[in-house]
């Protein structure tokens, strides 16, 4: 691995990291809407704190797992095979983290289909509610983040000089831009169950990875675009005809 400056004197060199930035920054997409989802559910005066402090874990997780990069490369080595699959280290990693997700959000949609449900209070609400255990389930998940960023960044280029800007880059972009998101999500509740919708499917992508069912990451984020554009066409729609909803209710 190359960790001088030299590639910027290169054309290809200025290509590769600025594909490798805009490649981590759509992969910080997942990871900032977990961790919006989850601080909005603290009190006011937590939100802000708790998602700088899951931001600044995630970039210090990812800088830590830059330096034991010949480490990461071995994690994507099997273990053992089964099923026609050699599972790795980073399978069960994904595995572990797309079970989480699915757990997390399958909740959360309970949670917000039935708010009032006594057992959803008992078992999800105590984690939720203080700043320490949202803390705790953002490191997780930046954990299964970064190690499949990390992992992505190897396979895009061998200069470490280029993984370690586009890193520093990406969660710079996802500091800015953490408290307008988790605000607009908070503003406007059928955001969060589109985004609950985006967690789950991620979590199943982490799964079928882990089981050697790579699912192109194009696909993914072209199906939560696709959908994010219907969700804001129904916005613009409440907000310029308030009678909209209670039309189609009468319709349907």
């Amino acid at each position: 691995m190359d960790l001088s400056l030299a590639f910027l004197a290169t054309p290809e060199g200025w290509a590769a990291m600025i594909t490798l930035i805009a490649m981590e920054v759509v992969l910080g997409i997942d990871n900032l809407i977990f961790i919006s989802i989850l601080t909005n559910k603290l009190p006011a005066e937590h939100r802000q704190k708790a998602r700088r402090l899951g931001i600044g874990a995630a970039l210090i997780m990812r800088l830590l797992l830059l330096t034991t990069i010949s480490w990461i490369v071995s994690m994507t080595e099997p273990l053992f095979t089964a099923f026609g699959h050699g599972f790795s280290v980073r399978d069960f990693i994904l595995i572990a983290g797309g079970l989480f997700l699915i757990w997390k959000a399958t909740k959360e949609i309970h949670h917000t289909v039935d708010p009032h449900d006594p057992k959803d209070e008992m078992v999800g609400n105590a984690v939720n509610a203080t700043l320490g255990g949202a803390i705790f389930q953002i490191l997780l998940l930046d954990l299964v983040f970064s190690v499949d960023s990390i992992i992505t960044a190897v396979g895009m280029t061998d200069h470490l000089a280029i993984m370690y800007i586009a890193v520093i880059v990406a969660i710079t972009v996802m500091l800015v831009a953490s408290t307008p998101v988790a605000n607009f999500i908070e503003r406007n509740p059928t955001i969060v169950m589109l985004a609950l919708g985006f967690l789950l499917m991620i979590g199943t992508t982490l799964i079928a990875d882990g089981f050697g069912f790579h699912v192109p990451k194009g696909y993914i984020y072209s199906a939560m675009a696709f959908s994010a554009l219907v969700e804001g066409l129904n916005m613009l729609a409440r907000r310029r005809n308030p009678g909209y909803e209670t039309r189609a209710e009468d319709e349907a």
